[in-house]
């Protein structure tokens, strides 16, 4: 990612576009921030916030005409925020700040025709970047027609007092003097720019020296033919004066002729200048109305408590759609353009070390943030971007995909993997797809789909067994992915080109978007709207509420969502919607790897997700299954309540498959298959080196946790029975052995008996600790993994040689 594709990046989230009332404000002023400091009550506070933009604050905050009221979001809930009235409240009870920072002197003079708003403003402006500035006026004190405002609407002390202000910054005033066109040419010879305000000159009925109207001068730069030369302060077509758009014109002359006496470019990047539009989006909906408060004394206007509560009115405007919904988002406290940010200095200034590996691994690639987002923004396309770039340099840390990336290899080995038309023929109009979660987590019920749809369709059923390659692609894998579709691709053509049964919603969305030539349904898709249900299904199970949970997957496939919703309805199944459902469905944490990158982060998604509804979820995915249950919801999946009897004990009674249990399910699916449908006999022989390993539950759940197999663990108690090189304690009778299988180091804890040996503990890590068996090569099944621990020296007690 260069500088510029940050920037397009960082440009298409609005989180940091200004609320509309301070877009709409042609000063800019910051509505939100001075609404919240008065809703705490924080008055002083508050001023100081309109003293940041405000010129003239005491003056222009007592007569702001206020067009930030009709952007204000609270217009139609109640009636706009009194903005007006709250800043007059403002600098009429807290005390006035100090002199504003001066820049040093720049040795260039500037001089201001006219002593109005405008006329002041450029003082101020010009003043305080270093100019020299002197104004000139025919009164006898500053102020113009500021002079003629009531005084219960402006004290004259206050007036006087804010060109006291600016006489202490260093402004010159020169009244009494004669303003005219002589007067003006005199000016282009003694200084390097000026200002001319409205009326300076007249007679007091009209422009004086000023062009009549605005649009005799540039809209953006407001000088004439000569560029040294600013105008300003015209009044509304009614003869009025906009307090604010006086202010706003003295600030962007002051804009110009700065530009000017720096010689630079008097027009470039000035679209922010004045009153402008804004693209921030604020969610309003189920926002109670609150009326516009009124202070009880009308005449006195707003006491301190009124204030306060009229300010709460205020609706913080932001957007953060994104945020609200994204457990992941949230946990790395940011917003997408930060994250845009993030991950651009992670690549271009640390190269990809220890700094937002974990946060770019970790997002779900679920696609909400883009469907909640006006804009579009998807963190799944930068993170994936991101994981892509750290893979080509290099940057990518091993740990992070790499156990999930195994296990995709293991799904398509030898082992596992399965591509035949039916029995006794060549080709095959239809091919089940059940995907390697699926058959990893349910074998039987993959076998009993299997055969019903053998049963059930025209044309001839063959079965493809694998992985579709995703595993990949969320690794920022790209070379792994294509080599898996490839592969399915070489299958799908041997098998007659048949249309894909797919069992798995990211399968069907892979091939749909990778492979769109190859036909692909999904399997509820064919079960509700060709096939029916199996004889018996619909009277399974009991009449029960189920939650639906939709695949993350699936949010853009509404006919596989429709689907499901109608084979629950057969079954009996009342399905109801959690909040967030179909289109836009949260992930289980499973998605984008998220559960091998950050495990925290997945439980912590998968918990958000199980406590969404108070039922029990209904799904048609086994890792959102797995997810959910593991996380405190006994979620069942849709085959259970189609095929009740293939589940010991009925459809949310038995525990999701660990990660060991999956791949021997996937290598025994392929084998009850070949046996059953095709007549054919592939046995497995898991080795042990003729050790008999067992281990307890608790150590099994913790061999889950660490991402460590427990074919292993038998590979490593393996080895060191066969060579002797292990540690002994003598204190216990345990020995602690270690082997490296690929790029971790497995230490194991366990001792001997009678019939074999008896697994206590195991960890691993990545580090290679001198001393340590490093035996070459992978485990039975073709690789070991890092897990959570990768990184820890957990290498243990040293004991001597038995």
């Amino acid at each position: 990612m260069d500088q510029n594709e940050l920037r397009g990046w960082e440009a298409r989230c609005i989180q940091e576009e200004p609320p509309g009332c301070r877009a709409a404000c042609p000063l800019h002023v910051d509505v939100r921030a001075f609404m919240e400091a008065m809703a705490a009550g924080k008055t002083a506070a508050a001023r100081k916030i309109l003293e940041r933009t405000m010129p003239l604050p005491g003056v222009l905050a007592r007569l702001c005409d206020h067009p930030c009221e009709a952007a204000c979001l609270r217009r139609d809930l109640g009636g706009a925020l009194a903005i007006g009235d709250l800043e007059r409240f403002c600098v009429e009870n807290a005390p006035a700040g100090g002199k504003p920072l001066v820049l040093p002197a720049k040795g260039k003079r500037a001089a201001v025709l006219g002593a109005g708003l405008a006329a002041l403003t450029v003082s101020s402006e010009l003043t305080r970047k270093g100019y020299a500035v002197t104004v000139f006026f025919p009164e006898s004190a500053p102020g113009g027609w500021l002079g003629h405002v009531p005084a219960h609407l402006l004290p004259p002390d206050v007036l006087a007092a804010e060109a006291a202000m600016l006489a202490r910054m260093g402004v010159s005033f020169a009244p009494g003097t004669v303003l005219s066109k002589d007067f003006l040419g005199t000016t282009r010879v003694n200084y390097d720019a000026a200002f001319v305000e409205y009326g300076a000159g007249s007679d007091g009925t009209g422009p004086g020296l000023c062009p009549a109207d605005r649009t005799d001068v540039d809209p953006v730069t407001l000088a004439a033919d000569d560029p040294s030369v600013c105008f300003g302060g015209w009044p509304l077509p009614d003869g009025t004066r906009s307090p604010m758009a006086c202010a706003a014109d003295g600030r962007r002359a002051a804009a110009t002729l700065d530009r000017f006496m720096s010689n630079v470019s008097a027009t470039a990047s000035r679209e922010r200048e004045g009153a402008s539009g804004t693209r921030l989006f604020t969610q309003t909906a189920g926002v109670a109305a609150v009326p516009r408060l009124l202070p009880a004394d009308a005449a006195a206007g707003f006491s301190a408590a009124e204030a306060m509560a009229e300010a709460a009115r205020c609706l913080r405007c932001e957007c953060l759609e994104c945020v609200k919904v994204c457990a992941y988002l949230e946990r790395y406290k940011g917003y997408p353009k930060t994250y845009a940010r993030r991950f651009y200095n992670n690549a271009a200034i640390v190269q990809g070390h220890h700094q937002a590996n974990r946060m770019i691994n970790s997002c779900s690639l679920c696609g909400l943030c883009a469907e909640v987002c006006p804009e579009g923004f998807a963190m799944a396309e930068l993170s994936l971007l991101a994981r892509r770039d750290m893979v080509a340099r290099g940057k990518m840390p091993p740990s992070a995909f790499e156990f999930a990336l195994m296990d995709m290899a293991q799904s398509d080995s030898a082992a596992c993997a399965l591509a035949k038309p039916g029995p006794g023929a060549a080709t095959c109009g239809h091919v089940f797809f059940p995907g390697c979660q699926l058959a990893g987590a349910s074998p039987g019920l993959t076998h009993a789909a299997y055969d019903f749809l053998r049963g059930a369709l025209q044309g001839g059923v063959g079965v493809m067994l694998g992985c579709c390659g995703v595993p990949g692609r969320w690794a920022g894998r790209e070379d792994l992915f294509a080599a898996s579709m490839a592969r399915f691709r070489a299958d799908w053509e041997r098998l007659g080109r048949p249309r894909v049964v797919a069992a798995c919603a990211t399968c069907l969305k892979t091939f749909t978007e990778a492979a769109p030539d190859i036909p692909a349904v999904s399997l509820w898709q064919v079960l509700a709207e060709e096939t029916g249900l199996p004889p018996g299904a619909a009277t399974a199970p009991e009449a029960q509420t189920l939650a639906v949970h939709d695949p993350c997957s699936s949010r853009h496939d509404p006919k596989t969502r429709a689907a499901v919703r109608e084979l629950l309805s057969r079954l009996g199944v009342k399905a109801l919607e959690p909040p967030l459902t179909g289109q836009y469905t949260e992930c289980c944490g499973y998605g984008g790897l998220m559960w091998n990158a950050d495990p925290d982060m997945a439980r912590t998604v998968a918990a958000r997700r199980a406590g969404a509804a108070p039922q029990d979820y209904a799904v048609s995915c086994a890792m959102c299954r797995d997810m959910l249950w593991r996380a405190g919801n006994r979620a069942v999946h849709l085959l259970d309540l189609i095929f009740p009897g293939e589940r010991p004990g009925g459809p949310t009674v038995e525990q999701p498959a660990g990660l060991s249990a999956r791949r021997r399910n996937r290598a025994g699916l392929k084998r009850d298959i070949l046996r059953a449908v095709y007549g054919e006999e592939e046995t497995g022989m898991e080795e042990t080196g003729g050790v008999t390993v067992t281990m307890a539950p608790e150590v099994l759940a913790r061999l889950e946790e660490r991402r460590i197999l427990d074919t292993d663990v038998r590979a490593v108690v393996a080895r060191a029975e066969a060579t002797g090189e292990r540690f002994l304690d003598k204190a216990t009778g345990r020995f602690l052995a270690s082997a490296r299988l690929c790029n971790v180091t497995f230490w194991v804890l366990y001792d001997k008996n009678d019939g074999g040996c008896t697994v206590h503990d195991a960890y691993c890590h990545r580090m290679e600790v001198p001393g340590a068996s490093m035996a070459a090569g992978g485990g039975p099944d073709g690789g070991p993994n890092a897990g959570p621990h990768a990184g820890t020296d957990a290498a243990g007690p040293r004991k001597e040689r038995p």
